[in-house]
């Protein structure tokens, strides 16, 4: 039990540091550069991909056989598409355009969207830490890096849309606290034999593939066309095989 608690505790810390950070960055600059904001996401997809090609997927392989690999990552995929979609359709309304406060109800429903997929990124923490503590640590501070520009894209429209300084740094706290609830079912999850925490850590790797192809390599392309989406895909896949191999 007092290993789930430390595994909670730590995908609670850097699931709302990350969100923190960004938030913090999101009402403190005055102006965000698009160039910036792109470089951050792309740096944050290549990260993720060295931890799902180098760590998630190998130990995954290490303790089960490829077929249990194939449907967790497929589980996980559909998992992310369905919160999308649930995202989509619950708190995208037309009638939002039509009011005043766009902004304040974009930065809302990015909050909301950002809790809800929180989740498996915790449950891959806790599934990572149960299989070894390398894994946890590496999956937990891609996770983290990953949260800043989420943490970015919910502040800033809460700021321009008049909301308080406090009230945001509170909301955008607040869409973390779902990574450490999904770090606790993580732990308990994979911590009941071998093949579950193959499983676990096939969904996480799928959940994440997701994240990276459906969210922020398009996002990042479409905040800046140049090459620096690129360069930064680049440096976080090489630093990622660097931490990976430590």
């Amino acid at each position: 039990m007092d290993e789930i608690l430390k595994t909670t505790i730590l995908g609670l810390f850097f699931g709302t540091f990350g969100t923190t950070l960004g938030g913090i960055i999101g009402i403190v600059i005055k102006k965000s550069s698009n160039k910036f904001l792109s470089f951050i996401l792309s740096f944050a997809s290549g990260l993720m991909m060295a931890v799902i090609c180098f760590d998630l997927i190998p130990e995954a392989l290490g303790i089960s056989n490829i077929f249990n690999i194939i449907l967790g990552i497929l589980v996980g995929i559909i998992a992310m598409i369905f919160c999308d979609l649930l995202v989509e359709k619950k708190f995208s309304n037309k009638r939002f355009e039509e009011e005043k406060n766009v902004l304040l109800k974009t930065g809302i429903i990015v909050s909301i969207g950002l809790a809800i997929h929180n989740f498996p990124e915790g449950l891959a923490i806790g599934s990572g830490f149960e299989a070894s503590l390398k894994l946890g640590i590496s999956l937990a501070l891609a996770i983290c890096l990953h949260d800043i520009p989420e943490g970015i894209s919910m502040a800033v429209p809460m700021k321009n849309g008049g909301m308080k300084k406090s009230k945001v740094i509170f909301y955008v706290i607040l869409s973390g606290i779902t990574t450490g609830v999904g770090a606790f079912f993580g732990a308990i999850v994979g911590s009941i034999s071998q093949e579950v925490i193959s499983i676990c850590l096939s969904f996480a790797a799928g959940a994440m593939l997701y994240i990276v192809s459906g969210e922020l390599i398009p996002e990042s392309n479409k905040l800046y066309k140049g090459r620096m989406s690129a360069i930064g895909n680049m440096i976080g896949f090489i630093i990622g095989i660097f931490a990976t191999s430590l």
